[in-house]
C-alpha cells in the first residue's frame, strides 16, 4: 500500500476488490515447493495442503477445506475447536500463518500461472560489450572573412 495512515490502510482492506483480496490471500511456499516452482509465495486455494505456522495449532498439517474471503480467512481440515454442546467447528486462521506444502493443481488456469513463474535459467554466454564511440575533438578553425572586391 502506499500509504502509511492506519485508518486508510483499514479502509482499503475492508472495501477490496476480489481481484486485491485474491492477492492478499498469498502464503509462503516449503522450500522444496520454492526450488520447483521459482517463487516464494502463492495465493492459497481450496484443497491446497498446508502447514499452521502459528498459534495453537502450530506444526499441524491439513487441506484447506473453505476459504473466507470477506473476513480474510481459511479454515484447515483437522484445525477444529469444540464447542459447549459437543460439535465441532473449523477454526479460522488467517493465510499469512500458515505454509503450503503442497500445491493443488487440477485447474488449468493455476498450471499456466504456476508455468509462467518459473524462472527460465540464463545460459551464460560471453557478450562483448561494444565500443564506445570515441569523442571527436573539435579543431579550431579560423574563421576568415571573405572582402568582397569591388568592380
Amino acid at each position: 500500500m502506499k500509504t502509511t495512515k492506519p485508518t486508510k490502510q483499514r479502509k482499503r482492506l475492508y472495501q477490496a476488490t476480489a481481484n486485491e483480496r485474491y492477492k492478499r490471500f498469498s502464503a509462503p511456499l516449503s522450500s522444496k515447493l520454492k526450488e520447483s516452482h521459482g517463487t516464494s509465495s502463492v495465493p492459497v486455494r481450496k484443497g491446497d495442503t498446508v502447514m499452521i505456522m502459528r498459534g495453537d495449532r502450530k506444526n499441524s498439517e491439513g487441506k484447506v477445506i473453505q476459504i473466507d474471503r470477506k473476513n480474510y480467512r481459511i479454515f484447515v481440515e483437522g484445525a477444529t475447536r469444540e464447542k459447549v454442546d459437543g460439535t465441532n467447528i473449523p477454526v479460522p486462521i488467517h493465510p499469512s500463518k500458515v505454509m503450503i506444502t503442497r500445491l493443488n493443481l487440477d485447474d488449468k488456469w493455476r498450471k499456466k500461472i504456476m508455468e509462467r513463474k518459473v524462472m527460465p535459467e540464463k545460459p551464460e554466454v560471453a557478450e562483448e560489450k561494444p565500443k564506445k564511440k570515441e569523442a571527436k575533438k573539435k579543431t579550431k578553425t579560423s574563421k576568415t572573412t571573405k572582402k568582397s572586391e569591388g568592380t
